[in-house]
């Protein structure tokens, strides 16, 4: 069986005033004719618009970076002064910044300003001692980043033996130990097993 495909030549010309597509050929051809109308009807309604085409996006806007990392620094400044209020709104502000980038850029990028800035809110609540919510943003921390998260993971054991659940705690600071070993988390640990003997000797007594 003859398997060869067969092309046909079809000379165009572009009109160099109105950009209209047309067939040189005087031989019809009704289907090229119809697909050539739509191209030239597309191409009047693109040109008619009143706002320009906007471009292709870039992949990361290097504007929203800038602003979440200021946002980020303001609260750090805050947090150093003792404004830990102050730090917690500028946090919240750079969160909701990070999680409104446009779908196209990096998800590995969102997903590491969130998971810096969820321990940073974290760190400003334990300095509050607001412990349930301290316990929450380091949750979603690690979530997000739970490789070289030790931050994370300290900040969430904390707060959970802060509000004396430490069969949690421990748990925690397991999950945390088994992404790598950390002087913080195995000191934790420690305070938590001797939390455990204290519960224990006053069960006991």
């Amino acid at each position: 069986m003859d398997t060869t495909d067969v092309f046909e030549y079809i000379q165009l010309t572009v009109d160099a005033t109105t950009n209209k597509v047309t067939k040189t050929s005087s031989t019809p051809n009704k289907s090229l004719q119809d697909e050539l109308a739509t191209l030239n009807t597309y191409h009047r309604q693109l040109v008619s618009l009143e706002t320009p085409i906007p471009l292709p996006p870039v992949p990361v806007n290097p504007k929203r970076s800038q602003q979440i990392g200021k946002l980020r620094e303001t609260g750090n400044e805050a947090f150093r002064k003792g404004k830990h209020q102050d730090a917690i709104k500028m946090y919240t502000l750079a969160i909701d910044m990070a999680k409104t980038r446009p779908g196209w850029e990096p998800a590995g990028l969102v997903r590491e300003e969130i998971a810096a800035l969820y321990a940073n809110r974290a760190q400003a609540y334990m300095s509050m001692r607001e412990w349930a919510d301290g316990a929450v943003d380091a949750q979603a921390s690690v979530e997000m980043r739970a490789v070289n998260n030790t931050k994370g993971w300290w900040r969430r054991s904390k707060c959970l033996v802060e509000m004396g659940r430490l069969e949690e705690a421990q748990e925690v600071v397991s999950k945390g130990l088994e992404f790598g070993a950390d002087a913080d988390l195995l000191s934790l640990r420690k305070e938590i097993e001797v939390a455990f003997d204290k519960q224990a000797a006053r069960i006991s007594t």
